[in-house]
């Protein structure tokens, strides 16, 4: 990806070595934010469920102390790759937004090692990367991004893009209204039927984050040999049917809340070739 030259975003937050303070019910996870969690729960025979209610719970206890670990080389040139992504993401979602008649209230990007509090609750490096829409706020812990390559096999920078951009796509679902939306109707529904919503969310945020590559590269031209490949490749990795089978051995399509690799290759897909909004309507889609 050819980002050397690109603008820094000024909305990155660097808490990284500092202590992480929980505030409340923990958020939205985000397409690569909760399945981590939900993978360690299956793996030993837990209801990811009970570990997520759980994990709310951290947020009335004690101040939970971050890592502390002195920023590499490689760790400070990864901030300036994420801060120009963001940036990136900043100008095209500006620029859609404006064509509208609408502002673009950008996100803000916290890096951190180990814990950290939001207006959502308690995080953990284990839960990835998730946004908060009470404070509207995209958090990573940069350490995700080895566990993507080495232990997931989901190298290259396209697919650490992808990551952000994915999350920056809730928080245009945010800022439109979507998520509160699909958050109520949830409510009244089956644990099927909520999973099912869930998935057209986050199958949503994957179109929304090939869109932004699309229009990206188109104005900046972002993209080198490799790189859409790269966010296939991640997108895959981290389905739900691949999540669960590695986990356990088996899956069990209703209890998905992301979508398949195969669905979410495909949103993503859908997104970076039409660079269309209309073209990623998950909730209209009579198929996934």
């Amino acid at each position: 990806m050819r980002w050397r030259t690109g603008r820094r975003s000024e909305n990155v937050e660097d808490r990284r070595g500092e202590g992480g303070f929980p505030a409340g019910p923990i958020g939205i996870g985000g397409g690569l934010g909760l399945i981590l969690l939900a993978l360690a729960a299956a793996y030993f025979g837990v209801d990811p469920t009970i570990v997520l209610d759980q994990a709310g719970g951290l947020a009335q206890g004690p101040p939970s102390v971050g890592a502390q670990r002195q920023p590499s080389p490689e760790d400070e040139e990864m901030k300036q790759f994420m801060s120009v992504v963001l940036a990136d993401t900043e100008d095209t979602w500006g620029s859609i937004f404006g064509e509208s008649g609408y502002r673009y209230a950008t996100p803000k990007l916290v890096l951190y090692s180990g814990a950290v509090g939001s207006a959502c609750g308690f995080g953990q490096a284990a839960m990835g990367p998730f946004y908060c829409p009470a404070d509207q706020r995209v958090y990573i812990d940069l350490g995700f991004y080895d566990d993507l390559r080495e232990r997931y096999g989901a190298p290259g920078d396209f697919a650490q893009a992808y990551v952000l951009a994915h999350e920056v796509g809730h928080h245009v679902q945010n800022l439109l209204g979507l998520s509160d939306k699909v958050q109520a109707v949830r409510e009244r529904l089956s644990e099927a039927e909520a999973n099912n919503l869930s998935v057209r969310l986050e199958l949503q945020a994957d179109c929304l984050a090939g869109l932004w590559a699309h229009h990206a590269n188109r104005s900046r031209q972002i993209l080198e040999k490799g790189d859409v490949e790269e966010a296939l490749n991640a997108a895959s990795v981290i389905g739900d049917d691949r999540m669960q089978r590695r986990a356990r051995g088996y899956i069990t399509p209703d209890s998905f809340t992301h979508g398949s690799s195969a669905q979410r290759m495909r949103w993503f897909q859908r997104g970076l070739e039409s660079g269309k909004f209309s073209s990623c309507d998950t909730f209209a889609a009579t198929e996934l």
